[in-house]
């Protein structure tokens, strides 16, 4: 018989799940407050997967992509453990804020203090109780506000188990990124960890295709580390691409934005972008691709200051081969001609 899975005090048994509440600091009207927990423990052994969602508080397609996952029959089946935490940041939810009530980014804020700021002891607790309990992550996030992030992974692939996730979760993209200081990833890394990050859509909105590709690409995760039986697919998985580099075009002065190129389009080295202008059109000035790659990034809005990120351009060795999957992965995700069968509606 397999060992109960203990957390904050909790012990869940084989092939049970249970939501814990972990008490986090109160609001200043002294109500207390809580960031709720998610385990599912399989009756066989196995990695211990986190879920993780809204470490900024207004990057909501995490909070779908971890219902729509835990509520799949086949993780019944499960061997291993999930630790999901659809809402990690609480206050920024409440708030629709990416920040904390002290305008620290919990993103920075890892490994913090049990003495530090908010952010700090947020970052800390989070880190201690749940994060250090697990084997394995995959951290779910969005564009920020008023940006839109084409379906992707950022992973270091040097990591021989991030890129083995990285790959599993065949997103169209793979940019392959440094891990920054005070994130959660570079703390789960300290403590031998392997993380990915999920980044697609945009903040504050729920984006069908990214929840629909965050959905697949956690279980086909899970069934690369052996959580779950694997299927034979049918027909040939194409291999997801990693950029060699990537780079925002900016604003080169403040206007207003009219976009001729959006999210997923190849783009050629000095395609037009776009164009800023003053209100009226009597100064214009084009916008001028710098180099060739695929758009894996965007401003929603069109208002815009000078030196503003526009353009999100991740770079191939051959783009003509990564556009063609990309075609192919909108169209597999596309609500519209998706024909796996679900019980979830689209969200329009």
């Amino acid at each position: 018989m397999r060992e109960a899975f203990i957390l904050d005090g909790t012990s869940i048994l084989p092939g049970k799940q249970a939501e814990i509440q972990i008490q986090i600091p109160n609001l200043y009207t002294n109500n207390p407050m809580y960031c709720s927990v998610f385990v599912m423990h399989g009756r066989k052994p196995g990695p211990v997967l986190l879920l993780s969602g809204v470490i900024h508080g207004d990057e909501i397609n995490g909070v779908e992509i971890i219902r729509r996952v835990m509520n799949i029959k086949s993780l019944k089946r499960l061997r291993g453990t999930i630790v999901a935490v659809p809402v990690v940041n609480v206050f920024g939810f409440l708030n629709k804020s990416r920040y904390l009530p002290d305008r620290r980014d919990l993103n920075r804020s890892f490994p913090g203090s049990e003495k530090g700021s908010l952010a700090g002891r947020m970052a800390n607790l989070f880190l201690t109780k749940i994060v250090a309990k697990c084997t394995h992550g995959i951290d779910l996030h969005t564009a920020a506000v008023h940006r839109d992030n084409f379906p992707q992974i950022r992973a270091v692939i040097d990591e021989p188990e991030v890129y083995r996730m990285a790959m599993a979760f065949n997103a169209p993209v793979i940019i392959n990124t440094s891990i920054m200081d005070g994130t959660l990833r570079k703390s789960a890394t300290d403590l031998g960890i392997p993380v990915i990050v999920y980044e697609a859509g945009e903040a504050l909105r729920f984006d069908e295709v990214a929840i629909r590709a965050g959905v697949k690409g956690v279980f086909s995760t899970m069934r690369e580390l052996d959580m779950l039986s694997k299927i034979k697919l049918s027909r040939k998985k194409i291999e997801p691409f990693v950029a060699r580099s990537s780079s925002w075009v900016r604003a080169p002065r403040s206007g207003i934005l009219r976009s001729t190129k959006t999210l997923g389009l190849q783009v050629e080295q000095g395609d037009l972008l776009g164009i800023v202008s003053d209100p009226a059109g009597q100064f214009e000035e084009e916008i001028i691709s710098p180099t060739s790659g695929i758009i894996i990034g965007r401003t929603t809005i069109p208002l815009v200051n000078e030196g503003e990120a526009l353009f999100h351009i991740a770079r191939f060795k051959n783009s003509e081969d990564v556009i063609g999957h990309v075609e192919n992965f909108q169209e597999e995700m596309d609500p519209a001609t998706d024909v796996t069968p679900t019980s979830e509606p689209p969200i329009f």
